[in-house]
């Protein structure tokens, strides 16, 4: 892909719509070797572009998802332990003459064969990849200062085997609902986008692309009120994903258009909380009605 343009298009392709600012820091990213950090609401569009990008590229999706607690060791590798005790049984069993050697067998333990590749090391050991690291801001600062030093040299050390580095550098899409805020070290290493929710009529093409099914007048109905919602103060606005699956909940029933009968049965693939939905069922009947 030579411009943004392009990967716009093949974005396009995958049935991902990207605006002119998201296509060019994607273009960028790649063609500098940078990570590219988004940032945005949930259902914005974040994670869905990792996936576009490995589709285009014809690449496997390698993913981290980060949680509370997450540490390098459960970024980077495993020993699978059941295994080695089986080996080591095995090795005691042929020894019993007394010919096994305990540093030799000590040393087998630690043999490629039992190590287990987690997403970090993967990526660095399989690229071309494309690396996701989702939700980056539930991890911790001492994750961030790990994952800073790996985007860095794009290398690890396993003492039991020596060091691992990618002989291609992974594309790399780090992505925040921002809970909190990251590190500028981390940002600095990254090319940073910030997705908000699509216009109206980019939304609607949206819906239409990757649900070519859904009626067009039902497309742009449920798209029109999902935007109302986002103005009414929701402890959840829906995003896209919400959009999308609304919609198809409501092809799935049959709907040809919003109606209050159907959009009232289900509120619960647009509104996830029940202060939401309390909410929403009195405005249902003035958003319909515009």
């Amino acid at each position: 892909m030579d411009s943004p343009s392009a990967v716009a298009q093949a974005l396009e392709g995958t049935g991902y719509l990207s605006d002119v600012a998201l296509a060019t820091v994607t273009y960028l990213a790649d063609q500098m070797a940078r990570p590219l950090l988004l940032e945005g609401e949930p259902g914005t569009g974040k994670t869905a572009l990792a996936e576009a990008l490995a589709q285009i590229h014809g690449v496997p999706l390698i993913r981290l998802q980060c949680y509370e607690g997450i540490d390098a060791g459960q970024a980077l590798y495993d020993w699978d332990f059941p295994r080695q005790i089986l080996h080591l049984r095995t090795l005691e069993a042929a020894g019993k003459d007394g010919s096994l050697d305990p540093a030799e067998a000590e040393k087998s333990l630690f043999d490629e064969r039992f190590l287990l590749a987690r997403p970090v090391l993967r990526a660095l050991r399989e690229a071309p990849a494309v690396l996701l690291i989702d939700e980056i801001d539930r991890a911790d600062d001492e994750f961030e200062a790990f994952l800073l030093e790996v985007l860095s040299t794009w290398s690890v050390s396993i003492p039991e085997l020596g060091t691992v580095a990618a002989a291609t550098p992974p594309s790399v899409v780090l992505t925040s609902n921002r809970t909190r805020e990251l590190h500028d070290a981390l940002k600095r290493r990254c090319l940073y986008h910030w997705i908000d929710h699509p216009g109206l009529e980019r939304e609607i093409a949206i819906v239409r692309s990757r649900l070519p099914d859904v009626p067009q007048t039902l497309a742009r109905q449920v798209v029109e009120v999902v935007q109302q919602l986002r103005g009414e103060h929701l402890l959840k606005p829906p995003g896209v994903a919400e959009t999308l699956d609304w919609a198809r909940a409501l092809q799935r029933l049959g709907a040809e258009q919003l109606d209050l009968e159907h959009a009232a049965a289900t509120l619960g693939a647009v509104v996830k909380y029940r202060e939401d939905i309390d909410r929403v069922k009195h405005v249902l009947d003035r958003m319909l009605a515009r």
